[in-house]
């Protein structure tokens, strides 16, 4: 038997010659995009080192995480076309080439997933650690929802009627989310604080009518030391419904405070308070002066109110200012002969045959 007679043989309803043709096809571009696929991450090692960018890391790292399975039915579906196949046969061919397809899809939405992922923990790894937790759950919510979705067109591609399928899981769904409502809107809540950061681990807060620093934000609770020492559990849902006043963020304190005088203290004495309360708070360090004002004349006193910022948010610091500044002002009022105040309080007393009524009044 001659080579050529040997090559027009039938075989599976091809002749042998159709067959050597697929083989060489198969191995010739296997091999190819083997070659191809080892050449490219070379090169790409070489400039996603030199660049900054995450392009060529982000098509490096989906190189590197193409397998050769994939590669393979590629090549496999590249030399059937050599052949003359059956419809039923190419059928199932292309059926298996798309489940390959939709796992290597979903080989490169994970690693997609977790590129993402370690470029945002890296980058708050040092000053939102809180967050690093809860962006990994929802790496695996979205995974869970790639391989979900990947799973029904799967299953699509095998004439499974998904519709009921998916209802099911629809109602399945509804159920589990009444069940878990309340976990559910904390772990959305967490979610919501990661990615809106209204506050981060080591803020100083206050929340309705207490006040502490958050040392913990997981996915159900949120847990805060108290300014008293006890630590405070707040359910992530409820601390988001609360007003949240964040003093992380803040550059200075405003401060205002009212002197009270007697009423019969002189006009002259009071318009030299203001002055007396300016030259005070500008001899303290660092504040800036907003303004100091003979304000109001009630039926008790006399009022000066003076307004200043200390230029910095430490509370200790502005305790220790407003301390130097109430001893100075004692000292400069006794040295002017201007008294404060004193709370006073009267007595009505009734009495004597006549009905005279006598007053006393005393501190």
């Amino acid at each position: 038997m001659t080579l050529r007679q040997l090559l027009a043989r039938e075989f599976l309803g091809n002749p042998v010659g159709g067959w050597a043709l697929a083989a060489a096809l198969l191995l010739g571009v296997f091999f190819a995009l083997v070659f191809a696929r080892r050449l490219v991450v070379r090169r790409l090692e070489r400039s996603a080192a030199a660049t900054e960018t995450m392009v060529d890391d982000v098509v490096l790292d989906a190189l590197r995480r193409t397998r050769k399975s994939f590669l393979f039915v590629l090549a496999l579906a590249a030399a059937s076309f050599a052949l003359e196949i059956p419809p039923a046969q190419r059928t199932l061919i292309e059926k298996l080439a798309k489940l390959v397809f939709l796992l290597q899809l979903a080989s490169w939405g994970s690693g997609a997933i977790a590129f993402w992922l370690l470029r945002v923990t890296r980058a708050r790894a040092g000053t939102d650690r809180a967050s690093v937790t809860t962006l990994n759950v929802v790496a695996v919510i979205l995974r869970i929802v790639l391989w979900t979705l990947l799973f029904l067109l799967a299953l699509q591609s095998f004439g499974v009627d998904v519709t009921a399928l998916i209802t099911g899981l629809g109602i399945a769904g509804v159920a589990v989310a009444l069940a878990v409502q309340n976990v559910l809107g904390d772990v959305l809540a967490s979610l919501s604080i990661a990615l809106d950061k209204p506050f981060v681990i080591g803020d100083a807060i206050t929340v309705d009518t207490f006040q502490g620093t958050v040392e913990h934000i997981g996915l159900k609770t949120t847990r805060i030391r108290s300014i008293t020492g006890e630590q405070i559990v707040v359910s992530n849902a409820e601390l988001l419904k609360a007003r949240i006043r964040n003093y992380q963020g803040q550059t200075e304190r405003r401060v205002l405070f009212t002197l009270l005088f007697p009423l019969e203290t002189p006009p002259q004495s009071m318009a030299r308070v203001p002055e007396i309360v300016k030259e005070t708070i500008l001899a303290n360090a660092p504040v800036r002066f907003d303004r100091a004002h003979f304000s109001a004349i009630t039926d008790q006193a006399l009022a000066v109110e003076a307004v200043y910022f200390v230029l910095d948010a430490n509370y200790v610091l502005y305790m220790d200012i407003q301390q130097r500044i109430n001893l100075t002002l004692l000292e400069r009022l006794a040295a002017e002969g201007i008294r404060l105040a004193v709370p006073t309080r009267s007595v009505v007393v009734k009495g004597g045959a006549d009905g005279e009524v006598q007053a006393a009044a005393g501190a």
